[in-house]
């Protein structure tokens, strides 16, 4: 059995030329999808959109802004600034807002985090079971062919339910 694999690094993917002759035949009718204008748009409104659904009562807080150093403020800068533009966030008035922090990766890189966890304590839980990983695995055993997918920046690609967004502001002492 033949398996090819392909992944791309984040910076690696910048390099991808969505040109149809570029592409193989069988994905150039998706060709919008490897372009950098496709992953810097906002996704319209669909019916899979998620849904922050609350408990009861339960109304989500507003955390404290804590103070940052000039590298955490640029690199807070150089973050939000093209999700603005891009209009993936957008300055809102809530009675909702999530603390943002910086943790520092191995590489000495600093990594925005949002901290949604008072917010997940009163969110209504999807309850139903995700498959396991090993019998997904399993079922591969005789496969010819299969696809591993590695979505860029994957999580910011689902847009929440219209109503919703509200619920998952973050404060910044940006404003």
């Amino acid at each position: 059995m033949k398996v090819s694999l392909c992944l791309a690094t984040e910076a690696q993917a910048g390099s991808i030329n969505p040109e149809p002759q570029n592409l193989p035949v069988d994905f150039q009718e998706f060709q919008k999808v490897f372009s950098e204008e496709f992953f810097t748009t906002l996704l319209e409104h669909c019916p899979y959109d998620i849904a922050i659904d609350l408990e009861e009562d339960k109304q989500p807080s507003y955390g404290p802004i804590y103070s940052m150093t000039p590298s955490e403020r640029e690199a807070l800068m150089e973050h939000i600034d093209p999700e603005l533009a891009a209009g993936k966030i957008v300055p809102i008035t809530s009675p909702a807002g999530a603390l943002l922090m910086f943790v520092k990766r191995a590489d000495g890189m600093l990594c925005l985090v949002v901290d949604y966890c008072w917010l997940n304590a009163i969110t209504i839980k999807d309850r139903y079971a995700l498959p396991r990983q090993d019998k997904l695995i399993e079922k591969l055993h005789h496969a010819q062919i299969f696809t591993k997918l590695d979505l860029r920046n994957g999580y910011h690609n689902i847009r929440i339910k219209e109503g919703d967004e509200w619920k998952a502001a973050f404060c910044t002492a940006l404003g």
